[in-house]
């Protein structure tokens, strides 16, 4: 009933965006750690699959290893799809055998796409080809650009409900957090928020104590001063 991608770039960072016809699915399914990976439980989603994944990868487990050591003490794995991407390495994905069609996953290196209850196959491979296809925009609006595209193709066979995205930068706390948790149009109200986001929230946070500054810029003339360079700078590489 959902489908989701998993990224990672060069610079080790992690992306996530997710959507369903279900309430609230970033509630529960996407989970990512700064410099360990990111994962997502899905169909009948398993909310420990979450940060035992996080917590297997921390400890040197590679991501077959977590995805194995995870479903074999569930006797529901049938019914669950889990996709994992480390900080290293290739990533992995289990979708069990009693997922409802159409299901499936792909992965490639740095990218991750799963889904259950789907229209068909196009929308996890039309989600990976616009994600790839995207290179010269930022992460979260090549997310936005792939989750559009498997909409495309019939996203989610139910309907529309939620969406999530998140970026996992170079802080321990999540550089972009989103979510749409009940809406007719969650993907285009999931756009509108990116975009409300850039206006204030995204050169604010980088203002905000984190590593390499304890204390983050206090002075607030300073914090416009950064704004301002933010949105002259969005506008040059328009």
């Amino acid at each position: 009933m959902t489908w989701s991608i998993l990224v990672r770039d060069e610079n080790g960072h992690f992306g996530v965006a997710i959507a369903s016809r279900f309430f609230s699915v970033g509630s529960l399914c996407v989970h990512t750690r700064r410099g360990v990976g990111a994962l997502s439980t899905q169909a009948l989603m398993n909310p420990l699959y979450g940060p035992g994944g996080i917590e297997a990868l921390a400890g040197g487990k590679s991501a077959a290893e977590t995805v194995a050591a995870l479903i074999a003490s569930d006797e529901g794995r049938a019914q669950r799809q889990l996709h994992v991407l480390p900080a290293h390495g290739p990533g992995a994905a289990h979708t069990g055998s009693s997922c409802e069609d159409w299901c499936g996953h792909l992965v490639r290196d740095g990218l991750s796409v799963a889904g259950n209850m789907l229209a068909g196959p196009s929308v996890i491979e039309a989600t990976a080809q616009a994600y790839l296809a995207s290179k010269h925009l930022p992460m979260a609006e090549r997310l936005l650009a792939a989750m559009d595209a498997g909409q495309a193709e019939g996203g989610d066979k139910r309907g529309k409900q939620s969406a999530a995205l998140c970026i996992q930068a170079d802080e321990d706390y999540l550089q972009l957090d989103l979510r749409v948790d009940d809406h007719e149009e969650p993907l285009q109200e999931l756009r509108r928020l990116y975009e409300k986001s850039l206006e204030r929230f995204q050169p604010f946070l980088a203002c905000l104590a984190g590593r390499g500054r304890p204390s983050g810029l206090t002075d607030r003339a300073q914090i416009e001063a950064h704004i301002e360079r933010f949105h002259a700078q969005r506008l040059n590489q328009q």
